[in-house]
């Protein structure tokens, strides 16, 4: 984890020059232990429940107080990953197949001057965990471990703009059947979280050899799938302690 009260600088002048150090508020806490499998965006796996947990600075019930009166959250947070790779002027969007590029601030990628990223998420719980503040919310696109840098309560009459062009990315992608092995017998609740991350294909845009397997790591298993043009067969599901599965990382740059 790489130390973002050093790295998240910048300098802006007003009057005088004045150097302004972000350091995180909070971590994210979930299933996602690799990059390969988020979703691409947030709020496409619902069913997938993250916490967001305080640092010890910003543990007080104090700093949220109110925010149950809310039912969504955007949280600012950084791209740990690609921080140290620097950016790259256009990148190749999945939802243009991986093949044609557009500028860097017209995608999401994480490859970006300041690689920060915006999600909308919606407030399952807000609670104390041994006197630190934890909010549980479903729907986030983000890794396990992330720094969330600020939060912000999500205001429908402002924050939605439903006459709002998307560009590129009209065109919706399709979601795709999902068929399991009989065995292991999976929890309900795995079952559907798991379904809602493999409907959306994370295969990089690119790629489109139906024999070509792919792994990634959730929660306690690893998963490994095959993909074609309509389905998502899943191999198998073993235990994270049984097997590792090396990590397929995302497809935007």
């Amino acid at each position: 984890m790489l130390s973002f009260s050093q790295v998240f600088k910048f300098v802006y002048t007003y009057g005088m020059k004045q150097t302004i150090t972000i350091t995180p508020i909070a971590y994210v806490r979930n299933g996602y232990h690799t990059a390969f499998a988020i979703p691409r965006q947030s709020s496409l796996a619902p069913a997938v429940v993250s916490s967001i947990v305080f640092t010890p600075e910003y543990a007080s019930e104090a700093l949220v107080r109110g925010l149950e009166q809310f039912s969504h959250l955007w949280l600012i947070w950084g791209f740990s990953d690609h921080y140290e790779e620097g950016y790259n002027k256009t990148v190749r969007p999945p939802r243009l197949g991986g093949k044609q590029r557009i500028g860097v601030f017209v995608s999401r990628s994480p490859f970006r001057p300041n690689p920060l990223g915006l999600s909308a998420v919606k407030i399952l719980h807000i609670y104390s965990e041994d006197g630190v503040t934890v909010i549980d919310v479903t729907g986030a696109d983000l890794k396990n471990g992330t720094p969330v840098f600020d939060i912000k309560p999500y205001i429908p009459y402002s924050d939605s703009i439903p006459e709002a062009s998307g560009g590129f990315t009209e065109e919706h992608m399709q979601k795709k059947q999902v068929f399991f092995p009989e065995e292991p017998a999976l929890d309900e609740n795995i079952r559907t979280e798991l379904t809602q991350i493999l409907a959306q294909d994370p295969r990089p845009g690119f790629h489109h050899d139906p024999e070509r397997i792919y792994g990634f790591a959730y929660g306690s298993y690893e998963v490994r799938f095959k993909a074609d043009d309509t389905a998502i067969t899943v191999i198998s599901i073993t235990s994270r302690s049984e097997n590792h599965t090396p990590d397929t990382a995302h497809p935007d740059h």
